[in-house]
């Protein structure tokens, strides 16, 4: 079995995924823009309950459906995850071995910066485009906690 490991730049927080990665993307939505400081947020999902830390981890609740993880001591992102959703994604650059986690996918594109060209073959997709009925409604009572842009 492929364990992934990963951490933050202090290394107070250290993580461990049991089982390896999968649905690795580029988030390019407005909310992860925000939240990584980054025109994308590059993530790689697990099950929640394949997924443990150790060290001071805080959270910030970025919708009333998600919270994003971050270290307390240094800032570092390390996560996002819908609250009832039984998946969480870590932030590719927080793992030990980014290589481990090969882009699958392009996310929220509404949001994509129109300077910013990569030279991959994979699909792109809009926000909502793809998910299920469940997705969906979670979707629909998104409320965002982001300050709006200005």
């Amino acid at each position: 079995m492929t364990t992934v490991t990963g951490g933050c730049q202090c290394g107070k927080v250290r993580y461990r995924i049991e089982g390896g990665t999968s649905y690795n993307h580029f988030c390019h939505c407005r909310m992860c823009q925000k939240a990584t400081g980054g025109v994308f947020a590059a993530l790689a999902g697990a099950p929640k309950d394949k997924v443990t830390f150790d060290g001071p981890v805080s959270t910030f609740e970025s919708s009333s459906e998600a919270e994003r993880a971050f270290c307390a001591a240094c800032g570092t992102p390390l996560t996002f995850a819908y609250k009832d959703s039984d998946w969480m994604n870590v932030t590719i650059g927080s793992l030990d071995e980014p290589p481990q986690a090969p882009l699958e996918t392009h996310w929220g594109v509404e949001g994509w910066v129109p300077w910013l060209e990569l030279g991959d073959d994979k699909p792109r997709m809009a926000t909502g485009e793809g998910l299920n009925d469940a997705q969906l409604a979670r979707l629909a009572r998104l409320q965002s906690h982001q300050k709006a842009d200005e």
